[in-house]
């Protein structure tokens, strides 16, 4: 065995860590995996086929997904889904907003709850990668806040979908 300097400690575990890691995925710091073919990334607007009372749904979960993917992976956005190394498609299926607890003759809290449907294709191999729904719910006060509460518990449900999507599309491989 050979003895280490100072340098080869400290470079050591470093070249160790890049060959563990230097399979055919790429791996970020935020725990996402990305096939190495993979550069670029499609999200389309996602499609709301709900009647809920916030029309911008789809544009603010559009936008959440887009920036999980491009903030925390190496991967380009494009706008050419037919171009694209990876496609991520994205329907608003549920929207609810019931009450949860009621004092005296009104709702005292209400609970908005989403149900968001994924397809995510990998289309340089022509293979399905994620194909599931993602549900969330968060509680508000609407005698306090109104509709601006309903709203802001929509957004927050929203960008835990979001994450949920993209912890899930980035750790199956």
């Amino acid at each position: 065995m050979f003895p280490l300097n100072r340098w080869g400690r400290t470079l050591a575990p470093l070249l160790i860590t890049a060959v563990l890691l230097g399979g055919c995925a790429f791996y970020s710091f935020t725990g996402a995996t990305i096939p190495g073919h993979i550069n670029t990334i499609a999200v389309p607007l996602a499609i709301d086929r709900t009647s809920g009372p916030l029309p911008t749904l789809d544009e603010s979960l559009t936008q959440q997904v887009i920036a999980q993917f491009v903030n925390q992976t190496r991967l380009q956005l494009t706008s050419s889904a037919a171009d694209a190394d990876a496609l991520l498609e994205l329907r608003i299926e549920q929207y609810s907003n019931t009450p949860t607890a009621v004092g005296g003759d009104r709702a005292a809290r209400n609970r908005v709850s989403l149900s968001v449907a994924v397809r995510y294709v990998d289309q340089v191999n022509d293979e399905e990668l994620l194909d599931r729904s993602f549900s969330g719910s968060e509680e508000y006060d609407p005698i306090e806040l109104g509709p601006a509460g309903e709203e802001e518990a929509a957004r927050a449900v929203l960008d835990i979908i979001a994450q949920d999507i993209f912890t899930t599309a980035t750790s199956n491989w």
